[in-house]
């Protein structure tokens, strides 16, 4: 290969590393959000679960509006022009940079993952107003260290960020490790930085058992937590009104796209480090 453009040997060596035998969390979340970057495998392990739980769906709808309200809410009341955003997932509909850049054109959004399918769409992810930025990492939530000083070549650490971790902490097995890893970003970022999490929550038992149909399925697992795990990631921070609530109830009177207000097991929240 060694004729072959480097560019395109690069794309190779990535789609040589997507597994399209096994469901995967960012092509399942993007089948429930409607998109079209997905396999066979994730929309008959979606299905499955859409039997099981369907409100999942409703889920994933709504964690996506619950990303808009918060970042339109940073980015506009706050001034906020930096989003660390980790866990991206699969490019679709108002991504972070979108939200953020209508309100702030100079807003800056760095995006964080360590999967072959999302690098592999990352161009997606890298468009920008001429006055904002965007960059891609391939980098791992599990090297706090290392994704901020990646993170530090597109963004100032010594002004405020938004750490965005959204649908992703689930997949840390360990909910002490979780909150570690969490708090560990945080310490990295300055005064008047914020922390935007939200995840699926055990408080159905048609929650848990779609996560245990997941979990089963040879997807990399995701761990359903109760909503006092939720809110200890925002320990030692000062919480938004209002609160750690359900996705679907956190600053719903805001203008913009909003999902069907249904009972759903994802909670949320936005804290501010003082």
């Amino acid at each position: 290969m060694s004729d072959v453009d480097p560019q395109i040997r690069a794309s190779m060596e990535i789609r040589a590393r997507i597994d399209t035998t096994k469901p995967h969390s960012a092509r399942f979340w993007n089948y429930f959000v409607g998109g079209k970057d997905n396999y066979e495998v994730d929309r008959e392990i979606g299905d499955q679960i859409k039997e099981i739980f369907p409100g999942l769906v409703d889920v994933a709808v709504s964690s996506r509006h619950f990303l808009g309200r918060a970042v339109r809410h940073l980015a506009g009341e706050q001034g906020i022009r930096q989003f660390l955003d980790i866990g991206t997932g699969l490019p679709t509909a108002d991504n972070t940079h979108e939200v953020a850049q209508r309100v702030a054109p100079d807003a800056r959004i760095v995006y964080v993952d360590n999967d072959p399918i999302v690098l592999a769409h990352a161009n997606a992810l890298l468009t920008s107003t001429p006055e904002g930025r965007t960059a891609y990492l391939d980098a791992n939530l599990y090297e706090p260290k290392s994704v901020l000083e990646a993170a530090a070549e597109t963004l100032d650490l010594s002004q405020p960020v938004a750490l965005m971790i959204l649908n992703t902490l689930g997949h840390v097995a360990d909910h002490a490790q979780a909150v570690d890893l969490v708090q560990r970003l945080m310490a990295g970022l300055p005064s008047g930085s914020y922390l935007v999490v939200s995840d699926s929550t055990a408080t159905s038992e048609g929650m848990i058992a779609a996560s245990a149909a997941y979990n089963a399925s040879g997807a990399v697992p995701y761990y359903v937590r109760s909503v006092g795990d939720i809110a200890a990631f925002f320990d030692g921070l000062d919480l938004v009104e209002p609160g750690v609530v359900p996705v679907t109830d956190w600053r719903r009177d805001e203008t913009g796209p909003q999902a069907p207000v249904t009972a759903v097991d994802a909670y949320c929240g936005v804290g501010r480090k003082a």
